[in-house]
């Protein structure tokens, strides 16, 4: 088993596979301990699954996981978190936007107990309209919703204890919000400064609408944080809310029906009838989606947790004295 795992997820990266295994061999190299190389392809359509065989060929420290389409990061790294075998694991970009340089003050992080290093990106080069501005936003919003008082919850370059990262499950983009996860098992959490080299090669991925998809991860943050063992306590308070309202609005109307037999309540206060009517049935409705709820925590809990991706192949040198390649479905 090695000591440190990096992660490395790859799509249409073919510019960039050969430089950046270089720039790890060489830092890794110098640390001076057993590691290994987590390189996923996730579904790229040029050359890079191409270069990543060619790696692996020549080099047993690494294993390339090919992914049968492209999943999207999160579940890219997911894959390369499963087939990770070191007591520290790393995660990384393979844009070059990450300097391998970096790495040895995370793992100076990790020695020194903590169970998460998170990145950060303290000076941007990126756009400021269209990445540093809402990336700043993003942030701000992440930390104050999550309590996890950290600066940059974008950034895919962190360290992790394996007992951490392996009981966090992965999927939509919820990669960027680990911290915040791992926060529920009291991890203890910690950042640093690292470089934000600008990209030269390739065509980036992102764009503005992650802006969007990111504003929904931080609302179902929010709520597993705070309701994912028990979402009965939250949508059941809403319901019973709802319910006690609507009750009491409806003995109102019943009250004054009682007072006044001849009054002609619905003529007189039909909008309270219905918003009476409304308020009790939905407050049912959402006792109802919170017992689900209940039973869907359970059925996690209890059932053998799925990937949210699918594996095509793995490829390994067999060992360094025999120049085989090792290849199975």
């Amino acid at each position: 088993m090695a000591k440190y795992s990096i992660v490395v997820p790859f799509h249409n990266e073919e510019e960039n596979v050969t430089i950046l295994y270089a720039g790890l061999k060489q830092v890794m190299d110098q640390v001076d301990e057993s590691f290994e190389l987590i390189l996923v392809d996730d579904g790229s359509s040029d050359r890079t699954y191409k270069l990543l065989q060619e790696i692996a060929a020549v080099d047993g420290r690494v294993l390339v996981v090919k992914l049968r389409r492209n999943f999207g990061q999160t579940s890219a790294l997911a894959a390369g978190f499963d087939h990770a075998s070191g007591v520290f694991i790393l995660a990384m970009d393979g844009d070059l936007q990450h300097d391998p340089n970096d790495i040895p003050a995370f793992l100076e992080k990790l020695d020194e107990g903590y169970d998460v290093v998170s990145g950060w990106r303290n000076v941007r080069i990126d756009n400021f309209v269209f990445r540093r501005v809402p990336s700043a936003c993003a942030n701000w919003m992440a930390a104050r919703l999550s309590g996890v008082r950290i600066h940059d919850f974008g950034t895919t370059f962190k360290a992790y204890r394996r007992e951490v990262i392996q009981n966090i499950p992965l999927y939509g983009e919820m990669h960027r919000f680990i911290p915040a996860l791992a926060s529920l098992y009291g991890a203890s959490i910690c950042e640093i400064p690292i470089r934000n080299p600008k990209r030269v090669r390739g065509k980036s991925h992102y764009g503005l609408g992650r802006t969007f998809q990111v504003f929904f991860d931080l609302i179902t943050i929010r709520f597993l944080l705070k309701h994912m063992s028990l979402p009965l306590h939250f949508f059941g308070g809403c319901g019973v809310f709802a319910i006690f309202a609507g009750s009491i609005i409806a003995g109102l109307l019943l009250g004054m029906k009682f007072l006044n037999p001849h009054l002609d309540v619905m003529e007189m206060h039909g909008h309270m009838f219905v918003i009476a009517s409304f308020l009790i049935i939905s407050g049912i409705q959402l006792l109802a989606l919170g017992l689900l709820g209940e039973l869907q925590v359970r059925h996690y809990y209890v059932s053998q947790r799925a990937t949210s991706y699918t594996v095509d192949r793995l490829v390994r040198l067999e060992s360094s004295d025999e120049r085989t390649l090792l290849s199975e479905r």
